[in-house]
């Protein structure tokens, strides 16, 4: 008797454990966390730099931003001293409403560009009706007539549009028309049932519908650029039939190549065992618990397991990824491109996740401007 209650105690807890990651990993978009103080503020020759205690993220190389706990953004350049639990950056440029001192508390980001016009990009509000409701999305056109070729931006959980302009930059460079999407329950997009994600499986729906929107005002062709959660979302897309012939190429940073792996990853980076990731399996999978967990609909994981699916790629694929992801693992993503040679390019960097952009913008943007070039020709 006593083992049987032991058992059992054991597998409700394992259960219970397995509810709270799934919930955990479908949570609406929270409150952003400050977790960084601004220790002091120097001169470096003509440039304000600030001291920030020193971490992974603070002493990465490349650009970011400082969210400001009492508002605004402070974009951060090179990395100008190091002290044994401190470093010093140079301040790029500041928001209108940014004001520094010291005591200050702050948030680390990779999303360099707060709306398309901090990236001198000329965008135009539009809404885009899905199944979910009005999707907003930016249209931005290049400075040129552009050609039938458009862009879609897709970006990631938890994350926000804005992080895909880094992205459009180069769309717009290569004449592409572009559109930054929303989708249900990212914060920005409509609010359907709990406000819960369902990583990508019924998101890619509110996608699709931009895809046609760009279809029925004369793209002819498109190339998908997918960001972490959205590279999962682009992937389910150029797979689909009905698009077959009409995408160029996808560009994806920091993929989502198996849900599985990935949530294991995430575990792993907030203490947990790893295998702990199996636990949510079922809660996500199943529909009855997935119910019971809050979420809108199963997830088919196995669907979003390109390791598995690599012989459903079919569409030229860039994958741009860093050796320090601690959320999308990148063995993954090299094991598809061992896979599919004939396909898939992939480039490392040393970035953490979806921060590859911010480590070497240059070397990113010759990457995909270059590999781009020569299939979005009209």
């Amino acid at each position: 008797m006593a083992l049987a209650v032991g058992i059992g105690a054991i597998t409700a807890a394992l259960a219970t454990t397995g509810l709270l990651i799934a919930r955990r990993l479908t949570a609406p978009p929270g409150e952003r966390v400050y977790d960084l103080t601004i220790r002091g503020i120097v001169r470096d020759g003509e440039a304000l730099a600030v001291v920030l205690d020193r971490n992974s993220k603070t002493e990465a190389r490349g650009i970011y931003n400082l969210w400001l706990e009492g508002g605004g953004w402070v974009k951060l350049g090179a990395v100008v001293g190091e002290g044994s639990a401190t470093v010093t950056r140079t301040v790029a440029g500041t928001t209108a409403h940014a004001e520094l001192s010291v005591g200050q508390r702050a948030s680390w980001s990779g999303i360099y560009y707060r709306d398309p016009q901090d990236a001198c990009l000329d965008a135009v509000d539009i809404d885009i009706a899905t199944p979910a409701g009005p999707a907003p999305t930016w249209i931005i056109r290049p400075a040129t007539s552009g050609n039938d070729v458009w862009a879609i931006h897709i970006h990631g959980l938890g994350s926000s549009r804005a992080g895909t302009l880094r992205g459009v930059e180069v769309a717009s460079e290569l004449d592409l028309t572009s559109l930054v999407v929303t989708y249900r329950n990212d914060g920005e997009g409509p609010t359907v049932g709990t406000g819960r994600s369902t990583l990508g499986a019924l998101e890619k729906d509110d996608v699709r519908e931009v895809m046609h929107y760009a279809i029925d005002r004369g793209a002819r062709r498109m190339v998908l650029f997918g960001w972490s959660m959205g590279a999962a979302i682009a992937l389910q897309l150029a797979a689909e039939d009905e698009f077959q012939g009409l995408i160029d190429a996808v560009v994806l940073d920091s993929p989502v190549l198996d849900w599985s792996a990935a949530i294991n990853a995430n575990c792993a980076r907030v203490g947990l065992p790893s295998w702990f990731g199996f636990l949510a399996g079922p809660w996500l999978r199943n529909r009855v618990l997935s119910d019971l967990a809050g979420l809108e609909a199963p997830i088919p994981l196995d669907r979003f397991d390109w390791v598995e699916r690599s012989a459903d790629l079919s569409v030229p694929t860039l994958i741009l990824q860093g050796t320090g992801d601690s959320s999308a693992p990148f063995a993954v993503s090299s094991r598809v491109a061992e896979l599919r040679p004939d396909l898939v390019r992939y480039e490392l960097f040393r970035a953490d996740h979806t921060m590859t952009w911010n480590s070497d913008p240059e070397r990113w943007q010759c990457t995909v401007r270059e590999w781009l070039a020569c299939r979005t020709r009209s």
